[in-house]
């Protein structure tokens, strides 16, 4: 064989793309896939509970990684696992516009995420026979730079990208303009008890709006009927299936009734949810209309019924102007051959102390979400056939790349159990597991919903982000604080170990998820206060995770500690997991603002966990030359 040019066999030819490749299907199973579902009208239980099971190859990771040790080369696993990871992000884009889409991508999702934990396996392991442990040592920020650069890529860049393409595709954009102006009077524009269907017109398909233009007093004459008549809009738009009611599917209305349901949903699930909203529920009235400014009713519609079995969804937001005007209802609605002739309810409400008019401008857009997720994912499929094609070419073929000897007489499950065994009879087994379940509880369930609380329209409890603010918010400001934190965080440790800086880690990680109390009652539009927010929270995360993953360091130490490192990963993922699994469940019954409340009282557990305990004084700490 041919001897390779010089710079292959340089390992900046490869270890940066190889945990670049490592880190993208991952960030796009646990976190674009919350996305993407949110932004194709999938429940937050559907979306907590199903996406939290993705978790599970990442949790079993230990019981297949011999395997990976004994069979073939860690050179061919990771080749394979790439084309496998291509191939699943391939069978998203196709089937993202199908109407069974939920179930058809959350398969692929499960190939992805098989691939990429077998990936992470092959990737380590090929990491230390091709390299000297100079090398190891040298490169062992590189990787992770590069892993964190994957994270920015994945959630960020990607999720920007389909942000662009949703507003970018579908049909065109219409603008309305509302004035409010200095005064009292009755609301302005439709009467929700005075509806006429929409006579279908002819053409290329598109939004209409009606009025297009409206101008309206501030100054509510009648406060009850301020209050009232949100109410009657958003029951019009339930009716017709313009909006999910809650726990449906692209605005149709479950069919499943309570006797059809199971007998967890029939003794547990449904009666525990009754009486959560009962004692625990969102708040009935809207924080909005507490001002009780003037009405505005606009109606929007499409000029014809879009195609058979085929659903157009249009979403309002501001695009111009002061704050004296909210939309506080009808924010996304759906449109479908069966209810297109009827008028879709948007109210606006002015605020009575303006002073003087004001004129701001709402757009209506109705991008193609289904296409615009399928183009991302389609180029993502293809960065990953090109991963395959470059690291083909570039991974080296080191002499040590082959099935691990097995000791005489000894199989592969004897040598998997005595390590299983041995771990379990470390000391103080149980306060490790409590920590290794309990340091993130809080957390695992804040990371399965923020990113439906930032897209959920205003009138839902959340923020009304787009897609793309979305992608920048996590995936550029909240990925460079969670950089600067975790760095922050290693720094410290070095300097004090472990035991010193447990407490305050504990607290970085928990006490900052808070934020998003604030972020559920004020519902600030303004951007830089949202990512300041999303900064500080990433920001503590960072820097407490550090005390986890030198935790698992820690509870990993002696003979076995490669494979018991492995045992704690999968423990740290089964942390993310189980609490996941329940979140959306939670959320939907108890609302955003008492959920994010929730959320800090499970963080509670962590620092019980913390309390039992104990570390070596010295661990961590780095060594005097």
């Amino acid at each position: 064989m041919a001897e390779r040019p010089f710079f292959l066999k340089n390992p900046w030819a490869w270890v940066p793309t190889l945990y670049f490749a490592e880190g993208i299907p991952y960030v796009l199973v646990m976190t674009a896939s919350v996305i993407f579902y949110k932004r194709m009208g999938v429940s937050n239980a559907k979306i907590a509970l199903y996406t939290s099971w993705l978790y599970l190859p990442w949790v079993i990771k230990p019981l297949w990684s011999p395997f990976v040790d004994l069979y073939k080369t860690k050179r061919s696993w990771i080749l394979g696992a790439q084309l496998l990871v291509g191939a699943g992000l391939g069978g998203v884009a196709l089937t993202a516009p199908l109407p069974g889409f939920f179930q058809w991508t959350l398969l692929f999702f499960w190939l992805l995420a098989f691939s990429s934990a077998t990936h992470d396996i092959a990737a380590d392991g090929f990491y230390m026979l091709a390299l000297s442990q100079h090398d190891q040592a040298f490169f062992v920020g590189i990787r992770s730079t590069f892993y964190r650069f994957a994270m920015i890529a994945g959630q960020g860049l990607l999720v920007m990208l389909a942000g662009f393409l949703e507003t970018h595709t579908g049909l065109p954009p219409v603008d309305v303009t509302l004035t409010a102006r200095p005064g009292t009077g009755a609301p302005a524009g439709l009467d929700p008890k005075n509806l006429h269907t929409i006579p279908a017109q002819k053409g290329a398909l598109r939004i209409l709006a009606f009025p297009k233009s409206l101008s309206f007093p501030a100054g509510a004459a009648d406060p009850a009927e301020t209050d009232a008549l949100p109410a009657r809009a958003r029951s019009w738009n339930m009716r017709k299936g313009f909006v999910r009611a809650g726990g449906e599917e692209n605005g149709k209305a479950s069919s499943a009734t309570p006797a059809g349901n199971s007998w967890w949903e029939r003794s547990v699930s449904l009666p525990l949810g009754k009486f959560l909203r009962k004692y625990f529920g969102p708040e009935k009235k809207d924080a909005a209309l507490k001002a009780k400014g003037n009405l505005a009713v606009l109606g929007f519609s499409l000029n014809r019924p879009p195609e058979k079995r085929k659903t157009v969804a249009v979403t309002v937001t501001r695009s111009g102007g002061p704050r004296g005007i909210a939309l506080v209802e009808g924010e996304r609605f759906t449109f479908s051959p069966e209810n297109r002739s009827f008028p879709a309810l948007a109210v606006f409400q002015a605020d009575p102390k303006i002073r003087k008019p004001i004129e701001v401008t709402f757009t209506a857009r109705a991008g193609n979400i289904p296409l615009a997720w399928s183009i991302t994912f389609f180029l993502a499929a293809g960065l990953f056939l090109l991963f395959y094609l470059y690291h083909r070419f570039v991974l080296p073929r080191p002499p040590g790349d082959g099935p691990a000897p097995r000791r005489p007489g000894a199989g592969i499950l004897e040598e998997f159990g005595r390590t299983f065994v041995l771990f379990f009879k470390k000391k103080d087994i149980f306060s490790i597991l409590a920590f290794l379940l309990l340091y993130r509880l809080g957390e695992a369930q804040l990371a399965k919903l923020a990113s439906p609380f930032l897209l959920d329209p205003r009138g839902a409890g959340g923020l009304g982000l787009s897609t793309a603010a979305v992608g920048f918010a996590y995936g550029t400001v909240g990925v460079l604080a969670l950089i600067a934190g975790g760095v922050l965080g290693g720094i410290a440790a070095s300097r004090k170990g472990l035991k010193f800086w447990l407490w305050w880690m504990a607290v970085a990680i928990n006490l900052p998820d808070a934020v998003y109390i604030y972020l559920s009652y004020a519902q600030p539009d303004n951007a830089v206060v949202i990512y300041t927010c999303i900064a500080v929270e990433q920001f503590g995360y960072g820097f407490g995770f550090t005390a986890y993953m030198l935790f698992m360091i820690y509870a990993s130490r002696g003979p076995y500690r490669t494979a018991h490192f492995a045992l704690t990963t999968g423990f740290m993922a089964l942390g993310m997991m189980l609490p996941g699994m329940i979140s959306g469940w939670i959320q939907e019954n108890i609302g955003y603002q008492h959920f994010f409340i929730w959320v800090m009282i499970a963080t509670v557990p962590a620092f019980l966990a913390c309390a039992f305990v104990e570390i070596d004084p010295e661990f961590g700490k780095k060594e005097e030359t």
